[in-house]
């Protein structure tokens, strides 16, 4: 894989796995623009200081990393939040943040980015849903509803705009290992690095996955290497089913 002079827009920058991602492609050559809620530690050539939950500032922001890269050749639609409970225990914002956040924006984001893809005859765009999106568990309606949502979309989007060369797929972690996982510990009261320690003990392959192990397939997918992949969802979950 190489990514030399490519420009790629990467949203969830600062978080575990968006570090990484910044990190990986940089070190294959391309440039990046890269969005968080907090810029103020992310590696990017450019950041761009907005929030998802802004509808003009995700309609704008293709075109405005367009315009600072020189072109766009790789949207990465990595941000994203999880609200924990049972439906009864959730409320209207929790919904509303989720919806926004997790499919709203991807939402807008690819919207905004095809035409431009299009027009420079061709482009990549990798979704993060999850596995529980695909095979939902217990007790986490809304965050398995919106990755559902980002996985069948990934689905419609690339199967749509195959024929302008246009590659749309969704990376599907199960658990990993970042300050997201480790926060809804804290939330229930739990030490993170022992609940980091029992459900690794769940996983077939003997750990849960690192941001690394998810980061190198986002680049897979991005990648000339995945060319003739399109409209895929690639689960990455060390063998461990959705429980």
């Amino acid at each position: 894989m190489t990514f030399k002079n490519k420009k790629i827009l990467i949203t969830g920058a600062g978080g575990g796995i968006g570090k990484v991602l910044v990190r990986k492609f940089k070190d294959q050559g391309a440039i990046i623009a890269a969005t968080d809620l907090d810029i103020s530690g992310i590696d990017a050539d450019f950041n761009f200081d907005g929030d998802l939950l802004d509808k003009d500032f995700c309609d704008s922001l293709p075109g405005r990393a367009q315009e600072k890269l020189g072109g766009l050749d790789v949207l990465i639609n990595n941000a994203g939040i999880i609200k924990r409970g049972k439906i009864t225990e959730s409320t209207d914002e929790d919904l509303e943040l989720s919806v926004k956040v997790n499919i709203e924006a991807p939402f807008r984001l690819c919207r905004s980015s095809i035409p431009i893809f299009a027009e420079a005859g061709g482009g990549a765009i990798v979704n993060v849903s999850s596995c529980w999106g695909v095979h939902p568990g217990p007790s986490h309606p809304i965050y398995i509803m919106t990755k559902a949502a980002i996985a069948s979309l990934t689905q419609c989007l690339g199967r749509d705009h195959a024929p302008e060369n246009i590659r749309v797929n969704a990376v599907c972690p199960n658990e990993v290992n970042t300050p997201m996982i480790k926060s809804g510990f804290t939330i229930r009261g739990f030490n993170p690095e022992k609940g980091i320690e029992e459900l690794n003990k769940t996983v077939p392959i003997g750990r849960i996955a690192e941001p690394d192990d998810i980061a190198e397939v986002i680049l897979f997918l991005a990648s000339d290497s995945a060319r003739y992949i399109c409209g895929s969802l690639v689960e990455v979950n060390g063998g461990k089913p959705v429980s």
